[in-house]
């Protein structure tokens, strides 16, 4: 199964609470922090929400 790196670029200050949220579950607590999730819909659609905050990577 693929894999997807997953780094906080941007700051959360100032963003609705929601994104702080998603952020907070997919392990992403300040910038320049990394994750490596599983790629699925559920992650995808997590990273589609904040997706003006991290940058993603494709690992193999």
């Amino acid at each position: 199964m693929a894999q997807l790196k997953i780094t906080q670029s941007k700051s959360y200050i100032g963003s609705k609470q929601n994104h702080r949220d998603t952020l907070r579950t997919l392990g992403l607590r300040r910038i320049n922090d990394s994750v490596v999730r599983d790629d699925s819909p559920q992650v995808r659609g997590m990273v589609h929400t904040v997706r003006h905050l991290v940058t993603v990577e494709e690992v193999d």
